[in-house]
């Protein structure tokens, strides 16, 4: 990759922050706020850290033995009772906590008391499966309450969970399960799509069979048709929650405690476990939240991810519950029974603030912009984008359907970061297609690869300096930990290319690494290509990612087949199933192309941008350890 790495899509317009909103924001002026957050990183932790509660305070803000850092050392806390409790013993008790909103268009509501009772519940419930603090627990959950439920019951306890997007298939399950070895699965009978059933337990149940440390399969039960629980080790929710007690007291944890292990997807085909902790994730979740989003006490905050990604753990559960907000959550897609959905939930609803990704407003812009003019979209405040870079013609559409005076928080950051890293405040001039600035108490840049910073030009997004937030590190994987923060010297690299303007405004251009960016979801091509090697008609595969219209990048592959095989419509077809099968419809190649070879270095690597290069018609680079 050239050193000098230029930005092929890059708007010139500044559109300045709206006076009225920047003069009630909680951060009126950026530059100055940065500046001190910057001079003493320390006392602007320590001052936010504040604003939350400790059971016990901390004897010091940081501990940094690169590139290992401990944060509020001493101090002991628990996220769960800053997300409830603190909240439960004011006048906020009765305050609106989770609207959910069902794909059939059942609601259901729970107010923050409601939500503390449920949660006690379910940690109890959990208790009496006999699980104690450092036990793993996987969520398996489609889009419903039950998942911020269980998220939260376990936090409290002090049992780590880890979130599985119930799109992945039964191998890509077994995988997590098997790794952060899980004494208990929550799962659903059912998940829905486009009024399609999407059964769940049936995955669960293969996946399961071979995890030897699951004692117990925990099932919220959606339809009464279902298949009938096999007991003892299966167990209805509701059965088990029934008579528990709404009491339960917070597990006073050390703030370095682990919190959850989320599965994102690496190069080297196996899924990496992002571990992340009470106590600093719960400062960077709760003041990216309310300074980003301006959050105010009336706001409706509506967040489209899915909790089984980070953005669904930092905001829709953990950032805004810390902040006492109204959260409403949806299940099902955007265009689904019709494309004004999401517009319709936020008149419906009077959303305030509205957090999407590129890949949704591209879908969304396909239809055009009479669906969002049916609908009074004045209650919006604030708009946001996650996920892979958002394109100047995606920011612009956005920016006028919504009414044109709303700013966009471009949002950028990652399932290690734990919090947003990068992005505009309510206060801060914008540029279509920029995620601006660092935020506050983080010293971001773009430097070349041996760490030296890029005044101006396209180089290697870092982080200099320890945060709050950060992952503490792959879980029985240390190692690849260490990858973050000595791929270039002394930094932390994100594995992203960025271009840095001369205002100092940050352009991210996508991963530096084979990671490929699927509707905002991060797919290895490892994994894929392993599933691709794991047919029994293909002998080598490689996987790049390539411009998509809608989803930012599709997948492609490349298959070499046995001897004996022949090519096929059929046969690509079966592939394409294959995958499917085994890591779920997301990572499933849009196309593949059956070649005769691959370019490979001497030593045997694939070189991927090489077939990426050819594919695009670009020009692919230095090819001197090509072997071929």
């Amino acid at each position: 990759m050239s050193e000098n790495i230029e930005t092929l899509q890059r708007s010139t317009r500044v559109i300045p922050a709206p006076p009225e909103m920047k003069a009630q924001a909680h951060i009126q002026d950026y530059e100055t706020a940065y500046k001190a957050s910057i001079a003493d990183p320390e006392k602007f932790w320590e001052g936010i850290a504040k604003e939350l509660h400790w059971f016990s305070p901390w004897h010091k803000v940081l501990e940094w033995n690169y590139p290992w850092a401990k944060w509020f050392l001493g101090a002991t806390c628990n996220i769960s009772y800053n997300c409830l409790d603190r909240h439960v013993q004011t006048w906020r008790r009765n305050k609106v906590a989770v609207i959910w909103v069902g794909e059939k268009g059942e609601e259901r509501i729970f107010t923050y008391a409601e939500l503390y009772r449920q949660v006690n519940k379910c940690a109890n419930a959990l208790k009496e499966l006999g699980l104690t603090k450092g036990d793993r627990v996987t969520i398996y959950l489609p889009k419903i309450p039950e998942q911020i439920v269980a998220m939260l019951a376990c936090a409290r306890i002090g049992v780590i969970h880890s979130v599985v997007y119930s799109g992945f298939s039964a191998p890509a399950l077994q995988t997590r399960i098997h790794d952060c070895e899980s004494k208990v699965v929550i799962t659903a009978d059912v998940g829905y799509d486009r009024s399609k059933t999407i059964p769940l337990k049936p995955v669960v149940d293969e996946a399961v069979a071979n995890c030897p440390t699951v004692e117990k399969v925990i099932v919220v039960q959606r339809e009464t048709t279902s298949t009938p629980i096999q007991a003892p080790k299966e167990i209805n929710w509701d059965d088990l929650l029934k008579d528990q007690s709404t009491k339960c007291e917070a597990e006073q944890l050390d703030a370095e405690d682990p919190l959850y292990i989320l599965y994102t997807s690496g190069t080297t085909g196996k899924p990496k476990g992002v571990l992340h902790v009470h106590g600093g994730y719960m400062v960077g979740t709760y003041i990216t939240t309310k300074y980003v989003f301006d959050l105010k006490e009336e706001d409706v905050f509506f967040c489209v991810a899915d909790p089984g990604w980070v953005t669904g753990h930092s905001y829709i559960v953990y950032g805004p519950l810390l902040n006492g907000a109204t959260i409403l959550t949806a299940e099902g897609k955007p265009d689904y029974p019709n494309p004004g959905r999401w517009w319709d939930l936020i008149e419906h609803y009077g959303v305030s603030t509205f957090y999407t990704t590129p890949t949704a407003i591209r879908l969304l812009m396909k239809y055009g912009e009479d669906w969002p003019a049916k609908y009074d979209l004045s209650s919006l405040k604030i708009l946001g984008s996650v996920g892979e870079p958002i394109n100047p013609e995606a920011w612009e559409w956005f920016h006028r359907v919504t009414g044109g005076t709303k700013p966009i928080m471009d949002t950028w950051w990652q399932t290690e970061t734990g919090a947003i890293m990068v992005t505009p405040l309510p206060c801060v001039d914008l540029k279509p297609g920029s995620a601006t600035r660092p935020f506050l108490g983080i010293e971001a840049d773009v430097t070349d690869r041996e760490g030296n910073s890029i005044p101006h030009g396209g180089g290697f997004a870092v982080i200099k300096k320890p945060w709050p937030s950060m992952m503490r590190t792959i879980y029985k994987e240390p190692e690849r930990y260490l990858l973050y923060w000595n791929t270039i010297p002394g930094v932390y690299t994100a594995g992203d290319v960025c271009h840095k303007d001369e205002d100092g405004y940050m352009w991210f251009m996508g991963r530096a690494d084979d990671v490929v960016k699927v509707a905002g979801n991060r797919i290895g091509t490892a994994e894929v290509e392993s599933a691709l090697v794991s047919h029994k008609a293909v002998v080598e595969a490689a996987v790049i990612g390539k411009p998509h219209k809608t989803a930012g990048e599709m997948i492609k592959a490349f298959v070499i087949l046995k001897q004996g095989q022949t090519e096929s419509p059929d046969l690509i077809k079966e592939l394409k199933n294959h995958v499917q099968q085994e890591l779920g419809k997301i990572a499933a190649p849009r196309e593949i192309d059956i070649v005769q070879s691959l370019p490979k270095t001497r030593s045997g690597k694939i070189m991927r941008r090489v077939l990426k290069a050819k594919e695009l018609g670009q020009d692919p680079g230095d090819i001197s350890t090509l072997d071929e």
